[in-house]
């Protein structure tokens, strides 16, 4: 595998500061899948509760040095995962590179993200508009990988209000937004059925942060 697999992405400009890298993942798909499967064995799957009492649609997990929570007392980031008592795992190489490079790519050369978070979306499953405001620092971008099942992902502006842009997404694409567009609202439409080769009847979305 050679580092020119990654010189010509398809690029697609959502906004200011935020791109659409169509296939980008895909030279790492192996070694991706390997990884998550690794991750999720130490670390599986969970739905979490918001503050509100309400059980998530998608199933979440963590690696990295910090792992996304929501519960009772709130959202934010927490080193130790709630389920085991252990660290969260450590994120894998192929990972911190995917997401190091198509940083790059987008225009955002010195992004190190300390936080992955990892959803898996079934048939039905739905994220609704929202920021990602947890994190210590705002100009740090957002990396953020599909894989398995096609989704629609809604792209929208910096109030809940501004009507959000659909934007098909496909196994191996990959999001970066950042600078004006970081606080953009977000969110994903329900996952229709379907059966992919690699990961059935799932989406798994990873998204990498600088959390910390």
């Amino acid at each position: 595998m050679t580092e020119d697999l990654f010189a010509s992405p398809d690029r697609e400009n959502l906004a200011p500061g935020a791109v659409l890298l169509r296939g980008r993942a895909l030279p790492l798909e192996g070694p991706l899948l390997e990884a998550l499967d690794e991750v999720t064995a130490q670390a599986p799957f969970r739905r979490m509760v918001t503050p509100g009492g309400y059980e998530m649609s998608v199933a979440m997990t963590n690696c990295g040095e910090a792992g996304w929570v929501t519960d009772r007392k709130g959202y934010r980031y927490d080193p130790i995962d709630p389920e085991t008592g252990r660290p969260w795992p450590a994120m894998p190489a192929a990972f911190r590179r995917l997401a190091a490079e198509a940083a790059v790519d987008a225009g955002y050369p010195s992004f190190a993200p300390d936080a992955c978070l990892v959803n898996c979306y079934e048939p039905g499953a739905r994220l609704s508009l929202h920021q990602d405001r947890d994190e210590r620092d705002f100009d740090q971008p957002i990396v953020s990988v599909s894989l398995g099942l096609p989704a629609t992902f809604q792209f929208g502006g910096p109030k809940r209000s501004d009507k959000p842009r659909r934007i098909p997404l496909q196994h191996g694409d990959v999001a970066v937004w950042g600078g004006s567009s970081r606080l953009h609202y977000h969110g994903v439409l329900a996952l229709k059925d379907g059966d992919h080769p690699a990961l059935g009847r799932r989406r798994i979305n990873l998204t990498f942060r600088k959390a910390l």
